[in-house]
């Protein structure tokens, strides 16, 4: 038998610098196509979902985050590399406690062992360039 399947709750954080929102771009080897995710990630049993983005972006980033609104959930049904997935998706918007942030144009980011930059990328570079924004059911609370 395989790995189990399963959904999978998770918080995201939009943080915004004028019409940009800070992504993590990535690669879809499968479909051949690029993606720009918010930063976040998953929710830890007992912790709150508005818990869970302050805490990733803290984890990802080694940055605090502020004002920390909830938006909406969305419910992401995808397919990356070639498996399934199943997500139900805290968004969150909030912004940096450190106001020099906003200044730089990439943050250094870690996720486990992988290292990764954050990138501000524009709401139109977002909807039709090629690193286009998941889950796309997020543009119903932008």
């Amino acid at each position: 038998m395989g790995k189990k399947q399963r959904i999978r709750p998770i918080s995201i954080c939009l943080l915004r610098r004028d019409d940009q929102i800070l992504v993590h771009e990535s690669y879809d080897s499968v479909k051949q196509q690029g993606f720009g995710r918010p930063l976040g990630g998953g929710i830890d049993f007992g912790e709150t979902s508005a818990e869970a983005a302050i805490r990733e972006i803290k984890e990802e980033l080694g940055v605090e985050i502020t004002g920390v609104e909830l938006l909406g959930i969305v419910e992401n049904i995808f397919i990356y590399e070639g498996e399934p997935g199943h997500e139900l998706v805290f968004v969150y918007d909030g912004r940096f406690v450190d106001e020099t942030i906003y200044q730089r144009e990439s943050l250094d980011g870690v996720e486990g062992q992988r290292q990764f930059k954050a990138v501000w990328r524009s709401l139109e570079d977002l909807r039709s360039g090629p690193h286009k924004l998941v889950p796309e059911e997020i543009w119903t609370l932008i």
